[in-house]
């Protein structure tokens, strides 16, 4: 029955479904693990559903746990913020975990200042970095995930974006590639390129502006992440089109170097997104100006 549902069995549900264990989802509510599985036969009668089941060695979610999920994420993320609303944030004794939905190019280039920022404040808060895949706002909306970096597409009334930088596509190829430090488009197209695109596309920017000038380059690989073109590279004679950020930081460690394009390419926005309902949380708000003070 639905009335025997409170907040703090909405709890020990998110955590079961996080951790797929009773054990871990015990550690992380600080309950015991006899009051962790008492917890969870009364979600299963209270949802008619099993929630977990075994599967090897461990556990599962069911079908009717996965599709729950994201709404009892939703709730939970309302509640705290319905509760903080007109408290004062206590940033050392935050315990919270952020889902953060970005693609690997801008993960790089960003993971490693935004976690020194937050755990030198808050060392009881999890950043839990999800990577790209479908790219729909649903998750923001559902409760999935806190935070969606990267480029944004046209966004609904009911979610919210912030910049955080401005990033350019280079080229880029092995140190000992004979190509001229500022090659003409026509020198482009000797050589083969890479493709990164977690959507499996060979065609981009690049592509419209030769075609403008009446040339065409040969793709020979499309990957899904700029991070697996940049490998590529290092290891062949590939010429392929990366964040600039990304050359600047791992291009002499990787032996690649940056090969400015012609004319350049369009700059690209990355911003971070939310959904309106997160607005007002304290919590979400402390996270959302410490990654831009991280990034600055």
């Amino acid at each position: 029955m639905a009335d025997q549902l409170d907040l703090n069995l909405l709890r020990v549900f998110d955590a079961l479904l996080q951790d797929g264990s009773v054990t871990a989802a015990a550690e992380r509510l600080h309950l015991s693990i006899p009051a962790t599985s008492r917890a969870l036969g009364r979600l299963r009668r209270a949802m008619d559903d099993p929630i977990l089941v075994r599967a090897g060695r461990g556990m599962t979610p069911t079908p009717f746990a996965l599709r729950t999920a994201p709404r009892v994420r939703s709730l939970l993320d309302e509640a705290a913020a319905l509760i903080s609303a007109d408290r004062e944030l206590s940033v050392a004794d935050l315990r919270r975990t952020f889902a953060i939905r970005i693609n690997d190019g801008v993960a790089i280039t960003l993971i490693k200042a935004v976690v020194e920022a937050v755990a030198a404040v808050a060392p009881g808060v999890v950043l839990r970095f999800v990577a790209e895949g479908a790219e729909s706002s649903e998750a923001l909306r559902s409760g999935a995930i806190d935070l969606d970096i990267g480029v944004t597409d046209d966004l609904g009334p009911d979610l919210r974006s912030a910049p955080l930088y401005r990033e350019r596509l280079i080229g880029v190829v092995r140190t000992d590639v004979p190509l001229p430090q500022r090659p003409t488009l026509a020198q482009l197209c000797r050589y083969p390129h890479v493709s990164a695109s977690r959507r499996g596309r060979a065609r981009g920017p690049l592509d419209d502006m030769l075609e403008s000038a009446g040339l065409r380059r040969h793709v020979a690989a499309v990957v899904p992440t700029s991070v697996i073109a940049m490998h590529l590279v290092a290891s062949s004679d590939y010429i392929g089109l990366v964040p600039a950020r990304l050359v600047e930081l791992y291009g002499e460690t990787l032996g690649v170097r940056a090969v400015p394009i012609p004319g350049g390419l369009p700059e690209v926005e990355v911003a971070m997104c939310w959904h309106a309902r997160l607005d007002a949380d304290p919590a979400q708000r402390w996270l959302r100006s410490t990654i831009q003070a991280a990034l600055a």
